[in-house]
């Protein structure tokens, strides 16, 4: 059957519990979509690549490879690049292991597959003193959501003829800033671009599911109570 979303998840081997969330979260968007006769289920592959050896592979229903690579902790750079080189859908999402999907993100994104830089709206309430990126501006543009901060790989979905064969994957420059930078050089390269005002996503949804597994934002975020 045709794959019509690879979503791609790097994770860390310390978060079993976020990233089952995080899979979860990926089937129940799928299982809604295909309820609305807009895909099945098998049209959706899940990639989640760990960040070292051992990690725990949660069970779905959808098609899902885990792959264990070499620890390197550069923010996840080297995983999306090697997922997304394997992903055989015709567009890509990125969905990190403490981030979910909201139920009905793939409808969300359905009318609008003929763009190849689709920018949705995430809830970033859990981690940042905003409701949602990108932030409202004037335009309601794509092109004004590509903005440092104002945008994170959960709020895209991505052709992955783009991504993959007309930009090569993933660059690991700037370290944590790449996402920025590797989402600008999509865009410049992007035949067409939408942003939509559907909610897709939430952020730092299953931050402290896995007391170890927090970053150092998180943990300036949960109280000492709860560490």
């Amino acid at each position: 059957m045709d794959i019509l979303f690879s979503v791609i998840t790097p994770s860390r081997v310390d978060r079993p519990l976020a990233l089952a969330h995080a899979v979860s979260s990926v089937e129940a968007a799928a299982l809604e979509a295909e309820r609305l006769n807009l895909l099945h289920r098998e049209q959706v592959e899940h990639l989640v690549g760990f960040d070292g050896q051992g990690g725990t592979r949660p069970k779905t229903l959808l098609p899902a490879s885990f792959i264990d690579f070499p620890r390197q902790g550069n923010f996840g750079n080297h995983i999306r690049h090697h997922l997304l080189r394997a992903a055989r859908g015709r567009h890509v999402l990125f969905v990190d292991d403490d981030n979910a999907l909201l139920p009905g993100a793939f409808a969300a994104y359905h009318p609008h597959l003929q763009n190849e830089f689709i920018v949705a709206r995430v809830d970033t309430s859990l981690a940042f003193d905003i409701p949602h990126l990108p932030r409202p501006d004037e335009t309601g543009s794509a092109e004004a959501a590509l903005r440092q901060g104002n945008i994170d790989p959960l709020c895209l979905c991505l052709s992955r003829d783009l991504v993959v064969a007309r930009c090569r994957g993933w660059n690991s420059e700037g370290a944590y800033e790449s996402d920025f930078l590797n989402f600008r050089r999509y865009f410049r390269r992007a035949r067409s671009a939408v942003r939509i005002d559907d909610v897709v996503g939430v952020y730092d949804a299953g931050r402290g599911l896995d007391v170890q597994g927090l970053n150092e934002r998180q943990r300036k975020l949960v109280s000492p109570a709860t560490q």
